[in-house]
This record gives structure tokens, sequence and C-alpha cells, in this order.
């Protein structure tokens, strides 16, 4: 007999195999904006000289946020739709995914050519986009360890 909770775990489950692919995958790239993969020599590894490329991670974080996006505002569609009741975690993720989305859209905005920010707010937004992905990290391997999804 299997326990309840089973069925509510995302790494059973290919979509949620999927989800912690993407959010692992925005990560990875995230973290390699900040020039660390060359500087703690990640990049001289055979086959990761590529983590060196800014323009390169910078394209690919901007690419899988894009899917994040959708799939986050599908899902959110999906929850209204049927609302359903979100768990404990599942609240504070969903918050965490709401403020990562809006936090890194005001990064996207502060490189147009037309938008000013001040150097304070855009240190801010910097700050508060990586606290709230570690934030969220820390909230899905919770929910991992604990067999939690989003929804009841």
């Amino acid at each position: 007999m299997t326990e309840p909770r089973a069925a509510l775990r995302p790494a059973r489950r290919p979509r949620g195999r999927l989800w912690i692919a993407l959010c692992l995958a925005l990560g990875f790239t995230g973290a390699g904006q900040m020039p660390i993969f060359k500087r703690y020599y990640l990049a001289d590894l055979p086959g990761m000289g590529w983590t060196a490329d800014y323009l390169l991670l910078h394209t690919l974080h901007l690419a899988l946020a894009t899917v994040f996006l959708v799939w986050a505002g599908a899902a959110l569609g999906a929850w209204l739709v049927r609302r359903e009741a979100l768990t404990a975690l599942g609240g504070w993720r969903a918050a965490a995914v709401a403020a990562l989305a809006l936090t890194g859209l005001a990064r996207a905005l502060k490189n147009l050519p037309d938008v000013w920010l001040a150097p304070g707010v855009v240190m801010a937004v910097d700050w508060a986009h990586l606290a709230l992905a570690l934030a969220f990290g820390a909230l899905g391997l919770a929910a991992l360890v604990r067999g939690t999804g989003y929804v009841r």
C-alpha cells in the first residue's frame, strides 16, 4: 500500500522532473553570469569551456526564463480553473516564483536602452533576485524531502 503523499511527489512524475531540471538549469546559467565559472576553473574542465561565455549564458538564461514563465503561467491558469488548495510549502514556493518573475523582469528591463534605474535600485533588484532564487531552491528541496507538491 502506498502512502497518500507519494502521489504528490513532483520528482516521481516526468513533468515534475522536467520542472526540477528547468530550475536547476536556470540556477546554473544564473550563477554563471556572476563570472564564477572562469574564476573557479570550472570553465577549464574538458567540455565546460562554454561556461565562460557570458553572452551565451545570458541568452540561455533568458530562454530558460521564458520557458519558466510560460510553465508557471500555465500552472497558475490551471490552478485558478481547478481552485485547489495550496499546501503551506506550495504557497511559499508560489510566492517565490512570483517574486522571482518580478525581479527577473526588472533585471531584463534595466538592460533596455530607454530604461534607466538608479544604481542602488539595480543592486537591490540583483540581490533580491539572487536571494529569492536561493530561497526558491531551499523551499523546493524542503518540498522534495517532505514529499509535498504545490497543491493538496
